[in-house]
């Protein structure tokens, strides 16, 4: 990930990298105090947490959670 310093897209990437089993993830801080990553697995799934305290959860192979900031969930199944 490049390191971008601009506030336009409201946050700044702190760091990346890659674990041992192979998944990439990536942190950010956003322009509201508020700090978030992600992670791109090697099975196809990812993970966001978001700077506004939202989170994103893929399977990559057709479940996906969504969690507002206020903690209300939605949930998909379908392709």
């Amino acid at each position: 990930m490049p390191n971008d310093n601009s506030s336009s897209k409201g946050y700044t990437y702190t760091g990346s990298g890659t674990n041992s089993q192979g998944n990439h993830y990536c942190s950010r801080e956003g322009d509201n105090g508020g700090s978030g990553y992600h992670y791109s697995n090697t099975n196809g799934s990812y993970y966001y947490q978001n700077t506004n305290g939202s989170t994103y959860y893929n399977s990559g192979s057709g479940y996906s959670q969504y969690t507002s900031p206020g903690g209300q969930s939605s949930k998909s199944t379908g392709k």
